[in-house]
């Protein structure tokens, strides 16, 4: 018998006893996993985003120009980048139940020290520690869900889970800008009280995973021995001649280039646009907190399109088609947003972005594990995440560094615009990639 295709795995299952239990076990296995791991990427992109929030206060308290909160808020990406591969592959050896677990406890204890930065080289060593201490986490829980859902359901998953980031937008707009309010209790300000309560539950969450979390399907009890079969041998047919297994070959691939250039723009406009969005809000003359309550609004449409869209995507096909679209979309948003002072056009045109950009991130991810497996899965979508990721910092940066020089905002965002619109055409070549490959 022939092994199944990439293609092949995206027909209707069958509707045979083996199918019926690879159901039942993915049923269980989103109930199992997707709410805790959804909750510790929450929280996990509140940390990255309420450092927006805290620039409203926090920037005047310590005397950071934008240039230098831009370089500070970026530098996290930086250890981000660094400790991305060896923590992935640290998770492939040694497994997904401890390595987590460890990544969220240091994560947490490190993101609530930025509450005691005292000046912009603090603030800038801090955000790389924290940056350090969390960057085997989303390829690691990317890679873990790939050891336990098939392809025909992965980008639906893939975006249950990533929802996460607009929805800690949503709920972390009005919650930060609650804590804001807080005035010197106990002698500290309201942005350091937010380092401290958001960042502390991820090491709860790490508890949590300790004891919720197994590696494999194999050690899952919860499941009947018919369901576990059923997802081992899912898992044994994904690895297939047209993948690449090995890690350095991984690293050569034309494909994992294009999706690390893609992921790059992509995080560029995607960090660019939130790291700055309340301050971008509050030049339209606005307080804190009605800056902090629209900056949700966004995120709340993004939310519902990004399932949406990935659902069509498992059920239709044309992955890399609809990978180009929503890149195209969040750079036509950014345009738009730019196009009047008026604060409802730039609302509604950032919120378009914010749907597009959103929407690439089910469907993106959904793609490196068709043709990696194995240390090649582990090594090649910590490289894409990792390498990409510097695209948060040169995001932030751009936008920090050309509001100084011209007082506003528009060119930056132009910049992160026309980055979007590169990675959609880099986006439109990997369907000929796939083929050459």
């Amino acid at each position: 018998m022939n092994s199944p295709t990439a293609t092949d795995s995206l027909d209707p299952i069958s509707r045979t006893d083996e199918s019926e239990a690879l159901d039942r076990a993915v049923r269980r296995a989103l109930w199992r996993l997707l709410p805790l791991l959804t909750v510790a990427n929450v929280f996990n992109y509140l940390d990255r985003v309420n450092v927006s929030f805290a620039a409203l206060t926090m920037n005047a308290e310590l005397g950071l120009s934008a240039t230098q909160f831009g370089f500070g808020a970026g530098l996290f990406y930086a250890g981000y980048v660094l400790f991305q591969v060896p923590s992935n592959l640290g998770l492939y050896r040694l497994g997904a139940r401890r390595w987590l677990a460890g990544i969220m406890v240091v994560w947490g204890l490190v993101a609530s020290a930025a509450a005691f930065a005292v000046g912009p080289v603090s603030f800038a060593v801090l955000r790389l520690l924290s940056g350090a201490a969390e960057a085997g986490l989303t390829p690691g829980i990317i890679l873990y869900l790939s050891f336990w859902f098939p392809v025909q359901y992965r980008a639906r998953i893939l975006a249950l889970y990533l929802a996460a980031i607009p929805f800690s937008s949503v709920v972390g707009g009005p919650i930060c800008g609650l804590i804001l309010q807080i005035h010197k209790f106990l002698g500290l300000s309201g942005w350091r009280w937010m380092f401290i309560l958001e960042g502390l539950p991820a090491c709860l969450l790490g508890f949590l995973t300790w004891k919720i979390l197994v590696d494999r399907p194999a050690d899952a009890k919860w499941l009947t021995p018919k369901e576990r079969a059923a997802l081992e041998k899912m898992q044994d047919r994904k690895v297939h001649t047209e993948q690449r297994q090995n890690l350095f070959e991984a690293f050569s691939d034309s494909r994992v280039l294009a999706l690390t250039s893609i992921q790059f723009l992509h995080v560029a406009g995607s960090i660019g646009v939130g790291i700055w969005l309340p301050q971008i809000l509050k030049a339209h003359g606005i307080s804190n907190l009605r800056a902090s309550v629209l900056s949700a609004v966004p995120s709340l449409f993004a939310v519902v399109a990004m399932m949406l869209w990935a659902r069509h995507v498992d059920r239709h096909g044309r992955p890399v088609l609809h990978l180009s679209l929503t890149l195209f979309l969040g750079a036509a948003g950014l345009v738009l947003s730019v196009l009047s002072n008026s604060l409802t056009i730039a609302l509604i045109g950032i919120t378009i972005a914010v749907v597009g950009i959103n929407s690439v991130r089910g469907i993106f991810w959904a793609i490196p594990p068709q043709f990696l497996a194995g240390a090649a899965a582990a090594g090649g979508i910590a490289f894409i995440n990792g390498m990409g990721n510097s695209g948060g910092f040169a995001g932030p940066l751009a936008v920090g560094w050309l509001k100084d020089r011209t007082g506003s905002f528009p060119a930056g965002l132009l910049v992160l615009a026309g980055g979007l619109l590169l990675s959609s055409v880099i986006a439109a070549s990997l369907g000929r990639l796939q083929r050459s490959a």
